[in-house]
């Protein structure tokens, strides 16, 4: 396959942390240039806003979106129709109605649009879905906590409207939930802990279906210490267990073992792929169960919450 030329929309922390260190690891890809209002990356053009980027840099054959998602459609938009194949960071969109525009303009424009759920490429996500693949499942178990100011310092746009609240880093959970179960999973009630100063939840809990078995998920965004990524499915040949978000597995009878993770690498590597046969990869399972979530939901008013 040739090198591919790419554009990456939005300098922040996960861009820095994950994706200029996967991108430099994939020979595929060519970072030739960044958009970003306030940030840039050495040696890299660089541009204010995606606009200007695809205006100067017609030869870019793909952009990778690593702003929130709230205002990402059009972005992924004017990429798609500039003839640039998408990259979507998660959650791929604010809504879910955006996805499905997004995903008929790609097919219409003949180009790939990828929407990454990063978690899926957790080291032990795929020993876990093979596993299960023949169990009956009879519970599972979900508890996401982590703490905001470590993970998100200052970042507000997480807790305004469509920044998803603990949901940001709860769908990571859902993703691998949707990934390794045998059946659909269904929302049936939930509970969301708004802070009195903002419109997203900082906490919640959720009631869920897997088939006939009960789903309980549990979510902190002010957790202290230990941060705490885990889930436990009973079946009827023990209880897996999957800690570290997805990176740590335990099956019934055997030892815990630990794997590294290359998350960012797989998802550019599955880009490649995308690309080089041309199709797409549009998933907005995770999605929609935040969705039905905040649907369902009774909202209770808890403390302020600033950074």
């Amino acid at each position: 396959m040739n090198q591919v030329r790419l554009g990456l929309v939005g300098i922040g922390k996960i861009a820095r942390d994950q994706h200029l260190p996967a991108i430099a690891s994939v020979a595929t890809f060519d970072l030739a240039a960044t958009a970003s209002r306030a940030a840039q990356v050495d040696g890299i053009d660089a541009y204010p806003s995606i606009e200007a980027m695809l205006a100067a840099r017609g030869d870019l054959d793909a952009v990778s979106l690593c702003t929130p998602p709230s205002g990402r459609v059009d972005q992924a938009l004017a990429a798609l129709r500039a003839g640039k194949h998408v990259m979507l960071e998660k959650p791929p969109a604010a809504t879910v109605s955006e996805v499905a525009l997004l995903d008929e303009v790609a097919r219409d424009a003949g180009m790939t649009l990828f929407t990454t759920w990063h978690s899926r490429e957790a080291a032990a996500v795929d020993t876990a879905r093979d596993w299960l693949a023949d169990k009956r499942i009879r519970a599972l178990r979900i508890d996401w906590r982590e703490d905001i100011r470590k993970w998100h310092p200052g970042q507000d746009w997480i807790m305004a409207a469509g920044g998803f609240g603990v949901f940001d880093p709860a769908i990571n959970a859902l993703s691998i939930a949707t990934r390794i179960l045998p059946h659909h999973l269904l929302v049936s009630a939930a509970t969301l802990s708004v802070p009195a100063n903002r419109v997203s939840p900082v906490a919640a809990t959720v009631q869920m279906r897997c088939g006939d078995a009960p789903v309980e998920v549990n979510l902190d965004f002010l957790q202290t210490g230990p941060q705490r990524w885990d889930m436990e499915v009973d079946t009827d040949a023990g209880t897996l267990v999957l800690r570290d978000g997805g990176r740590t597995i335990a099956l019934p009878g055997t030892p815990a073992t630990t794997q590294p993770n290359e998350e960012y690498s797989r998802l550019y590597r599955r880009f490649a792929d995308l690309i080089a046969s041309g199709q797409s990869d549009v998933d907005v399972s995770p999605l929609q169960l935040v969705a039905d979530a905040f649907l369902v939901a009774e909202r209770k008013t808890v403390e302020p919450f600033d950074f």
